[in-house]
């Protein structure tokens, strides 16, 4: 039986939870640190991980580093309702 693994994603921006929508069951969302959206969740295999990360790509989300989280998770369900990169509100 595989255990999942704790990751944290960055992304540039802020991206708004329209953006995050498929994700935001299984990860955290932060905005405390200015400039980029961390993305703190469970990933339970690569078939996961390689979901997660298509469906970044096909939002056009840029991802600044991926890997084992290193810092706890943010507050459960933390969202922020503010602008995206985009500039659509979330």
């Amino acid at each position: 039986m595989t255990t999942a693994t704790t990751y944290e994603l960055v992304l540039r921006g802020r991206a708004s939870a329209r953006l995050l929508r498929p994700l935001l069951d299984d990860f955290t969302v932060d905005h405390s640190t200015p400039g980029v959206t961390r993305l703190v969740g469970p990933v339970l295999d690569a078939c996961h991980l390689h979901g997660v990360l298509a469906h970044l790509t096909s939002v056009g989300v840029e991802l600044v580093s991926l890997g084992p989280a290193l810092r706890p998770d943010p507050q459960p369900g933390h969202t922020d309702s503010h602008t995206d990169s985009l500039g659509a509100q979330a």
